[in-house]
């Protein structure tokens, strides 16, 4: 049977944004109804702090897919060339097993990551949110700034990176690829300081939002941190917020931001407000009070990955692109 590779490149022509922004909420949609199978991620951490090696299998019933992202993580990949996500999305025939695609998951991850935050943003930040605040000058603070942008009307971006050719070259990139002004800070809180739109997209593991510095009515999409030791949000940001997430088994889990504050007691097992898919279905509220903050604790989810995937397979199989070939697996 035939298996079409497609690479980084094609994968970001083929998922732009704002289809990606739809196909998340279809899919999330999904989830909240029963639709889909997804176990937690298996991660092997490797020795020396290396990184980590995760598989994330899942299965679809709208639309019928089936397969796995199998994704490393390696921070010191970060100021090369290469993503700290490496890895790639293996689609499979539903009905027969068969492998249908091989494709690259650092962009999958970076487009489908924003375009989910976008999601929320859509159904839980005000109307009139535009005043955007970024944490980190890396792929998701890029995509998250394309991602907001879709959703919203900004009116200002404002950004602190510690990385200052790092800072300059998305700066540079806003400017001249989207025509976005963003304007460089020079700390954390000058950037979340009466923003109504933050975007945490760091890697660090200590908070960088105080609780404090948090305006009445913002959303915050909280995206770097995805393991229970890590988080971008201190105690009392996370207790001054509603939080909603992609799905609750993966936050008691595996979301520091959650679960530190639950284990230091600034929080209760109930904060979690409900699942974004429920928030799509009207199965839970959302936002109900301007002058609320919503937390959106992103930990990134294979029905994700999947559902990318398959949107990337149907458009690159009508219109040709991709490396087509045969792995095997017949009888002999």
């Amino acid at each position: 049977m035939p298996v079409r590779i497609l690479n980084q490149s094609q994968v970001v022509d083929l998922l732009p944004m704002d289809e990606c922004i739809e196909v998340m909420d279809g899919v999330l949609r999904t989830l909240a109804g029963g639709g889909a199978q997804l176990p937690l991620r298996t991660v092997l951490r490797l020795p020396a702090n290396r990184g980590i090696f995760g598989v994330m299998p899942a299965q679809l019933s709208a639309p019928d897919a089936l397969g796995l992202k199998a994704i490393a993580v390696f921070p010191g990949n970060d100021g090369t060339p290469l993503d700290s996500h490496q890895g790639v999305v293996l689609l499979l025939d539903p009905v027969t097993g068969a492998p249908l695609a091989i494709m690259d998951a650092s962009s999958i991850t970076a487009i489908r990551t924003a375009a989910v935050s976008g999601v929320a943003t859509r159904v839980l930040a005000r109307d009139d949110a535009g005043d955007l605040g970024i944490l980190g000058s890396g792929v998701q603070a890029r995509s998250h700034l394309q991602a907001m942008a879709v959703v919203r009307t900004l009116r200002r971006v404002r950004v602190f990176s510690p990385h200052a050719p790092r800072l300059a070259a998305f700066v540079r990139w806003a400017r001249e690829r989207l025509g976005i002004t963003v304007e460089p800070m020079s700390s954390l809180q000058a950037v979340v300081a009466g923003a109504d739109l933050v975007c945490t997209t760091t890697a660090s593991r200590t908070p960088v939002v105080e609780g404090a510095w948090i305006e009445p009515g913002a959303h915050i999409n909280a995206v770097g941190s995805s393991i229970p030791t890590a988080r971008e949000l201190d105690s009392a940001a996370m207790a001054r917020g509603r939080l909603y997430v992609d799905r609750r088994e993966s936050a008691i889990n595996e979301a520091g931001d959650y679960l530190i504050p639950l284990a230091e007691g600034a929080i209760g097992e109930g904060h979690i407000k409900g699942e974004l898919g429920e928030i799509l279905t009207g199965a839970v509220p959302g936002r109900t009070d301007t002058s609320q903050i919503t937390i959106f604790k992103s930990l990134g989810i294979a029905v994700e990955d999947l559902a990318s995937a398959h949107h990337v397979l149907r458009k690159a199989e009508a219109r040709g692109i991709g490396l087509v070939t045969e792995l095997g697996g017949l009888r002999e």
